[in-house]
């Protein structure tokens, strides 16, 4: 008989497998470095035989503590809501989303550019006009690539040339708002540094610019900066580099390019003598353009705003005594205002190719008695008669020399008179008076002038200002040139007139008020040739005043010849920089360093969260304790 099956009844049942549905899934490796329990030699727990007790109790530790971690900081993170992602890009989205810190506008400031022109294909002035680099000063170890400022009242020609050689990137030359208000030794000598300015071809763009308080809080930061780098340590230098504001100077125009066509215009008028048709002409000439070394700031008050002045006055003098038979002269009067005087006369050169060489029938053809040439007259207590020939006795020409030494002497002896004779120098680049471009035509000619040399740096200095021109010498002189040029034309001293026989008083005297107020005119407003074309304001308003008292006014133009042009003008001589703070790239390199460590320290902490995690618990613990 087989024995009965066995009971089972009796012994305790079999544990059911534990259920983990209801525990937090671990997490596997990531960003967080937790390894997966497997990973780890750890098994989870299941039905069947136990599991070794020692791996049990490993697997058991590890997992409560990865667990716990994982709870806290998912904790965090949902109090916080936020991922964990943004500790890690947060500053990389704030630096490129956020506005960026470097660049506001500081200011804003009207620039005037260096001459830059062309003249028998001999470059002159600068060769750029673009700008776009960090400010400096003169002060500066190192000026390469950089804007150098200097004031006028501190600038030299020694500070210039060390500018230029260190290849700095521009040079902005701040001026005061008034010149008279310059020192005049200051204003002497950067005269005199103008021509020196101008001869040598400049690569690098030179500006121009009026000071104002914000211009002069810039150039007095700058300053500053640039004085620190010179005397401090190089710890100091770093981290005052660091820290400082700088100054970017952006200009907003473009590269500078050749102006084709451009024509150069020229007035004339003319009162006709009484007589015959073969009458002597008197030639009387004045450029009314101006010079410096920039075309805005050329207003050329002396030189040659006195020279048109005086021939203006003289127009209306005469225009008076032509109107009645009784003294309608028996000479020609032809006025001639020329444009192009600073660059050799090149509406002078035109006018006579014109009226010598292309017309049958001209003024200038016939008998010209003498070409009188104005050039500044405006200040001074002496007149220089400068000839290229001296005149021969019983010309025309001589008597006009005896007539103005008579004048001066017996009614201006506080005058100084004198005749300059000084030949044609055809090799120089210049001529050095504009009585030389008829004097090379044959036609007898002089300029008179308050200056006893045409190498004066008066004659082209944007110094020429209203305020070196003094009216009463101005008025003097008027009168000087217009006694002498009436009694050679009505030939009062062979008929017996005393020396000093005054005649223009009364209501033919010269009028001070009106010089005055031509004057006031003239100098407002640049003049350079770059600047006056055929439809201009000035322009028409002188046509206009010559059209007053002269017959037949019209304009003559210069324009370039194509193929081999003897002048050349270029543009851009006008623009507005602006003046942007910046940082300096110095900042921008710490900045970086100071982000990449920032991620760093991130980074190591998230690899070794355990052990973080680890170090603050047993000081939380030390801290409960205590």
């Amino acid at each position: 008989m087989p024995p009965p099956p066995p009971n089972y009844s009796s012994r305790r049942p079999p544990r059911p497998a534990p259920n983990y549905s209801s525990r937090r899934p671990l997490r596997t490796g990531g960003a967080c470095g937790v390894t997966p329990l497997r990973a780890c030699g750890v098994t989870p727990l299941r039905a069947g035989p136990c599991v070794p007790g020692p791996q049990r109790r490993v697997g058991a530790g590890a997992g409560a503590m990865l667990e716990e971690a994982g709870e806290v900081l998912e904790s965090v993170l949902k109090a916080s809501c936020l991922p964990l992602s943004f500790l890690l890009f947060v500053p990389a989205v704030l630096l490129l989303l956020g506005p960026p810190p470097a660049a506001e506008a500081a200011h804003e400031f009207t620039v005037y550019r260096m001459q830059q022109y062309e003249l028998g294909g001999q470059p002159y002035g600068t060769r750029s006009a673009v700008l776009n680099t960090e400010a400096r000063t003169v002060e500066a170890d190192v000026l390469s690539r950089r804007c150098v400022m200097m004031r006028l009242v501190d600038f030299s020609y020694e500070q210039y040339q060390k500018a230029l050689r260190q290849s700095a990137g521009a040079v902005v030359i701040i001026l005061p708002r008034s010149i008279s208000s310059v020192p005049q030794d200051v204003v002497r000598q950067f005269m005199e540094i103008e021509p020196e300015m101008l001869a040598m071809e400049t690569i690098v763009p030179v500006y121009f610019a009026v000071e104002d308080e914000e211009l002069l809080s810039i150039y007095e930061q700058t300053r500053a900066a640039s004085a620190s780098q010179g005397s401090a340590s190089a710890a100091e230098v770093l981290l005052h580099t660091a820290t400082a504001n700088g100054f970017q100077m952006v200009t907003s125009g473009a590269q500078s390019k050749a102006i084709n066509d451009w024509l150069i215009p020229s007035v004339e008028g003319r009162l006709t003598g009484l007589g015959g048709e073969d009458l002597p002409t008197v030639v009387i000439v004045a450029h009314y353009d101006s010079f410096g070394v920039a075309p805005w700031l050329s207003h050329g008050a002396d030189s040659n705003g006195s020279g048109i002045s005086v021939l203006l006055e003289l127009a209306r003098l005469f225009s008076r005594l032509y109107t009645y038979r009784r003294t309608h002269a028996g000479y020609n009067l032809l006025f001639f205002a020329s444009g192009g005087g600073k660059f050799n006369y090149q509406g002078t050169k035109r006018w006579l190719e014109d009226n010598l060489d292309h017309t049958d029938s001209s003024l200038l053809q016939d008998n010209v008695a003498f070409v009188l040439c104005l050039d500044t007259l405006g200040r001074g207590n002496s007149l220089h008669l400068h000839v290229s020939k001296p005149p021969k006795e019983g010309t025309l020409q001589h008597a006009f020399l005896r007539e103005l030494e008579l004048v001066v002497a017996s009614q201006f002896p506080e005058v100084k008179f004198s005749m300059v004779h000084k030949k044609i120098n055809l090799a120089e680049d210049m001529l050095a008076w504009e009585h030389e471009r008829f004097a090379i035509r044959r036609l007898p000619a002089f300029t008179i002038s308050h200056l006893e040399s045409h190498r004066d740096s008066l004659r082209n200095s944007i110094m020429d200002r209203r305020a070196r021109v003094d009216t009463k010498a101005l008025t003097r002189n008027t009168r000087i040139i217009a006694e002498a040029l009436t009694r050679v034309i009505y030939n009062l001293t062979d008929k017996g007139a005393p020396a000093d026989l005054q005649i223009f008083t009364d209501q033919m005297q010269i009028q001070q008020e009106q010089l005055e107020s031509v004057m006031d005119w003239l100098s407002s407003q640049p003049r350079a040739a770059q600047l006056i074309d055929k439809d201009s304001t000035f322009l028409s308003t002188l046509e206009y005043y010559m059209g007053r008292y002269l017959k037949d006014v019209k304009q003559h133009h210069v324009k370039a010849d194509k193929r081999d042009p003897e002048f050349v003008f270029y543009d851009q001589l006008k623009q507005v920089m602006n003046a942007y703070r910046v940082k300096p790239a110095i900042f921008d390199l710490l900045l970086a360093v100071c982000i990449a460590a920032y991620l760093g320290v991130a980074y190591v902490a998230v690899q070794h969260f355990g052990l973080l995690y680890k170090m603050i618990q047993r000081l939380s613990l030390k801290t409960k304790q205590q």
